[in-house]
């Protein structure tokens, strides 16, 4: 069983944490958390592409001119594709891209995920984030003391208003709760930090 270090924010070791090999301990599957993440950023995207027809650019319905004896090529309307300013042909429209992936792939994408970091060394756990104040310093001073000064997620079991406060200026710096976290968050960040019971809740659920 795997052990990991349980730091408090000045970098203390002040205790030791085994996780359960049911999900650290996993095979990585790379092309699961590749379908993880592509579904992720499916999800999020917009989906508001969109060109106009034939029948909503502005222009005269009207047939410019009759359709023999000109010697010019026949045409209908100055809306004509062909044309410019004409509409567009097969040309985007809105959509949802929104899709999901089933409970067992998502599940074993993350603990994925999360063998992935603790193998790279990117998974630290701390014991809880207590901060005295929502002032961003004190903050920005602990993980710069553990050695984060790159992209870091934080994720906690419950809602701590300091530390949302305090992190929400720090552009690399982004809080989640641990049951909303995914495998594109875990995989997006350079360094995860765990509060002691946001990873003991989060490996329960992944472990059934």
């Amino acid at each position: 069983m795997a052990t990991v270090d349980i730091k408090n924010l000045k970098n203390e070791v002040i205790g030791k944490l085994d996780l359960a090999d049911a999900v650290f301990a996993g095979p990585i599957n790379e092309d699961l958390m590749h379908q993880a993440v592509k579904q992720y950023l499916a999800s999020h995207r917009s989906g508001t592409h969109k060109t106009k027809t034939r029948a909503e650019v502005s222009g005269s319905g009207k047939k410019p001119w009759r359709q023999k004896g000109t010697g010019r090529a026949r045409v209908g309307e100055i809306r004509n594709p062909l044309w410019r300013k004409g509409g567009t042909v097969f040309g985007p429209s809105p959509r949802d891209y929104e899709y999901h992936l089933p409970r067992k792939m998502f599940r074993a994408a993350m603990r994925s995920a999360l063998a992935f970091k603790l193998k790279e060394n990117e998974l630290s756990v701390i014991d809880v984030f207590s901060l005295d104040d929502h002032k961003t310093r004190p903050l920005a001073k602990a993980l710069t003391g553990m050695g984060h000064s790159r992209k870091v997620l934080i994720v906690d079991h419950q809602e701590n208003e300091n530390l949302q406060r305090a992190s929400r200026n720090m552009t690399e710096v982004e809080l989640i709760a641990n049951l909303q976290v995914t495998p594109y968050h875990l995989l997006n960040a350079h360094h995860v930090l765990f509060s002691k019971a946001a990873i003991q809740a989060l490996q329960e659920v992944l472990s059934k």
